[in-house]
């Protein structure tokens, strides 16, 4: 978890990263915890592979308020509230590729309003951790 641990100990900027840690979501939780972060977990593979439900898994996997409204505004907004009284978020994405191949755009918004988020000086540090294999995308760097 080398490059997860520098992200949690501010050694490596938060940000939206390729990830091939093949760790099980319950240690990579924990580690995240134990450091003091907040931890969210999106399953591409089975749940997140359209918009609608990538906006309901993200929702889900960040305990978003009832009135969330499950759109792109809506996840905005609801990012910029997230992680009070903890040292930071992190968002691991697996199977992120499924949306990435099914619906270009969304996966496109998707990324533009997580890293909205990333680049929010205003709140705790926010990490997504894009794991396993898909398309390029420009700009991301690897944890690897």
């Amino acid at each position: 978890m080398s490059g997860l641990a520098a992200v949690l100990a501010g050694r490596e900027a938060p940000g939206i990263h390729l990830w091939h840690g093949a760790f099980d979501v319950a240690d990579v939780r924990h580690a995240v915890e134990h450091a003091g972060w907040a931890f969210g977990y999106v399953d591409g593979w089975t749940r997140a592979g359209s918009k609608p439900a990538f906006l309901a898994a993200v929702g889900e996997a960040l305990d978003f308020p009832a009135w969330y409204g499950r759109n792109f505004d809506a996840l905005a907004d609801c990012l910029h509230d997230i992680g009070s009284g903890r040292d930071g978020v992190v968002l691991l994405w697996d199977g992120w590729a499924t949306l990435a191949r099914e619906d270009e755009r969304s996966f496109s918004i998707a990324l533009s309003v997580l890293g909205s988020r990333v680049n929010d000086e205003r709140g705790v540090p926010f990490t997504v951790l894009l794991r396993g294999e898909g398309p390029t995308v420009p700009g991301l760097t690897s944890l690897d």
